[in-house]
């Protein structure tokens, strides 16, 4: 069944990307931090999903494919803004690294799938420390915020520090896949 209330949570993470592109590009003072508020929103639903999901069991195949595009439509969203946002090297750099992985890894699992070796490939803890540093990061990076009342929070400097981890540990989790699906890949001619 495709309608139960994780994938509706994962559905509402979908529909809410239009909403966070457009705020972000308001010309409102502070456009920038409603709409990294809105992607820190849409973060905390991918747990949420996760946990109803298991609380309901209401795990389904459907389900399981619909999160981790979700996942990946926003992220690419947003590594597309910051890299607008800011428009340097150390910026876009770490995010086209973190999309190549994307695809890749993406690749990778259908390929493993069609294989029915999905298990091989599964989600690992390195993937999952990626994740969470990324959106760090990019909550950091579209905030653009580096003080608040006064006080200095350096968010956008932690941003591009954690964007930088995020890229390190998506070539680390993508070569952990790769290891994991290697004997399955060699024997394609």
């Amino acid at each position: 069944m495709i309608w139960t209330v994780p994938n509706v949570v994962t559905f509402f993470r979908v529909a809410l990307i239009p909403v966070f592109v457009s705020v972000y590009f308001l010309e409102w003072e502070w456009a920038n931090e409603l709409s990294a508020f809105i992607f820190w929103f849409a973060a905390i639903t991918d747990w949420f999903d996760g946990y109803l999901a298991r609380k309901l069991k209401q795990t389904s195949a459907f389900g399981a494919f619909l999160d981790p595009v979700a996942d990946k439509l926003i992220v690419a969203a947003a590594l597309l803004m910051v890299t607008h946002m800011y428009s340097s090297a150390m910026i876009a750099i770490p995010a086209i690294i973190i999309l190549m992985r994307e695809i890749y890894v993406s690749a990778l699992r259908e390929l493993m799938s069609q294989q029915g070796r999905s298990g091989d490939v599964k989600v690992n803890f390195i993937g999952k420390a990626k994740t969470m540093t990324q959106m760090l990061a990019l909550i950091g990076l579209l905030s653009g915020l580096d003080s608040f009342m006064g006080f200095p929070i350096y968010w956008v400097f932690l941003g591009k520090v954690l964007l930088w981890i995020a890229a390190i540990l998506s070539v680390w989790s993508m070569l952990i896949y790769s290891a994991a699906a290697w004997k399955t890949l060699k024997t394609f001619k």
